[in-house]
């Protein structure tokens, strides 16, 4: 299964991030962000797709949609919120299911990698 993590703001979400990636069994991952998240390092392998996260909602959407078709290949992906506000994670969800694609919820706690 594919992880998708957005890079946004919040303190310590890029650690949630990190640690998903690196206890976490992923097929791939796909990190999306702005201008600042391209500093994101990582010992595991990633593609980053930059994003333009101060769009509106609508256009925020059709830019994940657009920069996401084609990246999955099953029906069904583990997703991220850790980072990011409320309009970001809705374009985000927003663009996944109308690819179509299924959402697992991810998150890294004390007990390891749990879907939500």
């Amino acid at each position: 299964m594919e992880l998708v993590a957005l890079l946004s703001t919040g303190k310590g979400t890029w650690a949630q991030v990190s640690g998903l990636m690196k206890h976490g069994e992923w097929d791939k991952v796909i990190l999306l962000g702005g201008d600042f998240a391209e500093s994101f390092k990582h010992e595991k392998e990633f593609e980053f797709i930059k994003v333009d996260l101060d769009k509106k909602l609508k256009e925020l959407k059709d830019e994940f949609s657009i920069k996401l078709k084609g990246k999955f290949n099953g029906t069904e992906v583990a997703l991220s919120l850790a980072s990011g506000d409320g309009k970001q994670h809705m374009a985000l969800i927003s663009s996944l299911i109308n690819l179509p694609v299924g959402i697992r919820f991810a998150a890294l706690t004390k007990e390891g990698v749990i879907d939500l």
